[in-house]
């Protein structure tokens, strides 16, 4: 089972030293390439341009307690300040991707939300072909182009942070918010996540 993600939060103590102070929890480690490709450069099929933190490494002052084997590989890290400072709608590439788009369906009051993204189903592009009058991937999309089918509406989507991981979702709220509680005893530069795969 490979490519699991894995983690651990840790605070640096007086001493400087840092130590675990929590293991990520279970609801951060489903097995969700996109995220993980969003968040720290790995995995996924994406081809996000600038994941928030992109492969750093393990950090050279890690706990001893974290794993870096060859099981337990391709680490990254960021410390509450970096977290805190994440605008979550920013772009994180320069363009739209061509095989993956925004699904927007009517929501509670009938605008259109956002639902999800996904891979570009086949009637989608048969029915955008037909629509601009030529065989285009999504990105290359005439401006506020759109296909409406079988009551939901696709669109080009370029990748924000907020559409993978939000900061009150049900994956990773659970950990900034952890993150946030320690920070605000031990300071934003005091707390840390350190992600691995496996």
């Amino acid at each position: 089972m490979g490519a699991d993600i894995e983690g651990a939060i840790e605070v640096r103590g007086a001493g400087g030293r840092w130590e675990i102070r929590e293991w990520l929890p279970d609801a951060a480690l489903v097995r969700d390439r996109e995220t993980r490709e969003v968040l720290f450069g790995y995995g996924g099929g994406l081809q996000v341009d600038r994941p928030l933190w992109d492969a750093r490494g393990l950090p050279p002052d890690a706990s001893a307690d974290l794993p870096d084997d060859e099981i337990n590989h391709s680490h990254s890290h960021a410390t509450w300040a970096e977290v805190a400072a994440v605008d979550w709608d920013a772009p994180l590439s320069d363009r739209a991707d061509g095989n993956h788009v925004g699904v927007w369906v009517p929501g509670p009051d009938g605008e259109l939300v956002l639902d999800h993204v996904a891979r570009t189903p086949l009637a989608v592009l048969d029915a955008a072909e037909e629509l601009f009058g030529e065989d285009l991937w999504p990105y290359e999309w005439p401006p506020g182009g759109e296909v409406a089918l079988d009551g939901a509406v696709y669109r080009p989507v370029v990748y924000t942070a907020r559409m993978f991981a939000p900061p009150d979702g049900d994956r990773w709220g659970p950990v900034w918010a952890l993150m946030r509680d320690l920070a605000a005893v031990h300071g934003d530069e005091n707390v840390r996540l350190v992600v691995w795969f496996g």
